[in-house]
């Protein structure tokens, strides 16, 4: 069975690029364009994981993560950061929200499965 991620990005390219790499790798990839509907998704989909752009149109993704482990069934499911904010304090912020791993912009393609593995429970987890 198809492990699935929801994807929570506005930018058509990056969701683009991001979709092509984990359809490539086997994952079932769920789309939100904006942070309401993200949650929306991630209660009704129930992914292995959700990678967050944190700039997003609606409602940012450190509020997005923190409703996220709000609700039942999704306080352990992994949350990716993957955004553009590279500043001094900008991972612990995404991290005190409620994220558990974080990935900077423009992702590496060539690493990008990588790191998102890494966070990834194995299988029947």
């Amino acid at each position: 069975m198809k492990r699935k991620v929801l994807v929570i990005e506005d930018n058509e390219q990056n969701l683009y690029l991001v979709k092509f790499i984990l359809e490539k790798h086997g994952y079932e990839v769920c789309e939100a364009r904006d942070g309401r509907e993200g949650i929306e998704m991630a209660v009704t989909v129930k992914p292995d994981l959700i990678l967050l752009d944190i700039q997003l149109p609606v409602m940012d993704g450190y509020a997005v993560a923190k409703i996220i482990r709000t609700q039942p069934g999704l306080a352990q499911v992994p949350i990716i950061a993957v955004t553009s904010y590279a500043m001094a304090g900008d991972r612990e912020k995404t991290m005190a929200a409620g994220c558990t791993g974080y990935i900077e912009k423009p992702i590496n393609p060539d690493t990008f499965m990588e790191q998102v593995e890494q966070n990834l429970p194995p299988p029947g987890a």
